[in-house]
């Protein structure tokens, strides 16, 4: 461990930058598959299902969204009903009355402002309903490729953890500061894989597995 840590001084700028990357490749190697664990195969339905992910495991809202594109398989189908059909089928998600609310009127700018086309940048992404930049962000980084950082909570816990930012629980910020030591390229990625590992040893409801972690040699916080 540095001696920024050691004397429970933050790391430099410079420290972040080669702790990132080697949080990376470690992370590359334990987890090579890690991508999102919401189910969708088009822009629009990433976008449905990330509303609806809220205060929700992904797994129900995959389940969910089954009986929602049976009932309404497209962009004008979910456009063209009223808000309350869509929660009668959401409302297992929770909040079900603001969420479909969301996914209405977010589906109806996309029939009629964009073609019933997801639109590719963050500065439209997050003039639709519903949507903020950790959703805007994957849609980016998942579906158009694009440099991507997703502030969930398991990245916005790690990145604490792990010494990448400094007491930072706002995730606006947390991506603000992640940008300044992060590849543009690695970011979309290295999200999937923190919640990979937020999820299986690094968790929030448990003391974390350090025994059984992979950043065990180089985490400021290894053993609390």
């Amino acid at each position: 461990m540095s001696d920024e840590k050691k004397k429970g001084k933050p790391f430099t700028l410079k420290k972040k930058k080669e702790l990132a990357l080697c949080i990376i490749e470690r992370l590359k190697n334990e987890y090579p598959r890690s991508e999102c664990t919401l189910d969708y195969d088009d822009a629009w339905k990433l976008l449905v299902s990330v509303r609806l992910a809220a205060q929700c495991t992904d797994a129900r809202v995959n389940v969910v969204v089954q009986d929602l594109y049976k009932e309404f398989p497209t962009v004008e189908a979910l456009a063209d009903v009223s808000p309350s059909d869509i929660e009668k089928i959401v409302r297992p998600c929770g909040l079900g009355n603001s969420k479909a609310r969301d996914i209405s009127k977010c589906m109806q700018m996309l029939r009629d402002i964009y073609g019933g086309k997801v639109p590719n940048t963050m500065e439209e992404l997050l003039k639709l309903p519903g949507v903020g930049r950790k959703s805007a962000n994957l849609v980016l980084g998942d579906v158009f490729g694009k440099p991507a950082i997703v502030t969930d909570t398991h990245c916005i816990r790690l990145s604490n953890r792990l010494g990448l930012v400094d007491n930072i629980k706002e995730p606006g910020k947390v991506e603000k500061e992640l940008w300044k030591i992060i590849p543009p390229d690695e970011g979309s990625s290295l999200c999937h894989r923190l919640v990979d590992h937020g999820r299986e040893i690094c968790t929030a409801r448990t003391k974390p597995y350090c025994e059984k972690c992979c950043l065990r040699d180089i985490c400021p916080k290894n053993g609390i």
